[in-house]
């Protein structure tokens, strides 16, 4: 039995839900998002609480109830409050800018990398080696920031590279004569 498949979904005050079969659709302060749940599991909404029931108990549905459970969840947390990831540079010559609503950042190579926000996910500057990435969508701004990161990841003898705010890095010794 799914643990977090059985915890309802509270919703917050600000907040529409709108079930039509099995699409859930979520629309508050922050955006709207649309999801179609797995038809192995029955939504219902009882006030204002959402909840989540595998319709059979085979493996996929059970498999399927917490992932839905959790995505709904994710949908509201998202058009609330939003999801952020921060990203730091560390190096010598290692910044970020902004060029319009592209980020610009200059990790060591030749040019300069220039990367678009995809739909939903804006980018932000505080410091020249600080990235700050938002969005509603939790999948959208964990890969960007993944992406972005893969780009010049940490290494570790200088620990030089891009890296989320507050990871750690295993730092090796180096060559001893």
């Amino acid at each position: 039995m799914s643990r977090i498949g059985k915890k309802s979904i509270a919703i917050p005050k600000g907040v529409t839900v709108t079930l039509n079969g099995q699409t859930v659709s979520v629309k508050g302060p922050k955006g709207e998002r649309t999801w179609t749940v797995a038809e192995e599991i029955e939504i219902r909404q009882e006030g204002d609480e959402l909840s989540l029931t595998p319709r059979s108990d085979t493996p996929r549905a059970r498999a399927m109830w917490g992932l839905s459970r959790t995505l709904v969840d994710n949908m509201v947390t998202g058009v609330t409050t939003g999801f952020d990831k921060t990203l730091e540079l560390v190096g010598v010559g290692y910044r970020a800018a902004m060029k319009g609503s592209q980020l610009s950042l200059q990790l060591g190579f030749s040019h300069d990398v220039d990367i678009d926000p995809p739909a939903g996910v804006t980018f932000a500057v505080p410091k020249q080696t600080e990235i700050k990435i938002s969005g509603v969508d939790k999948q959208a701004v964990g890969q960007i920031a993944a992406v972005i990161r893969k780009l010049r990841p940490p290494e570790p003898y200088k620990g030089k590279g891009v890296r989320y705010a507050g990871e750690s890095v295993r730092r090796k010794e180096g060559k001893k004569k």
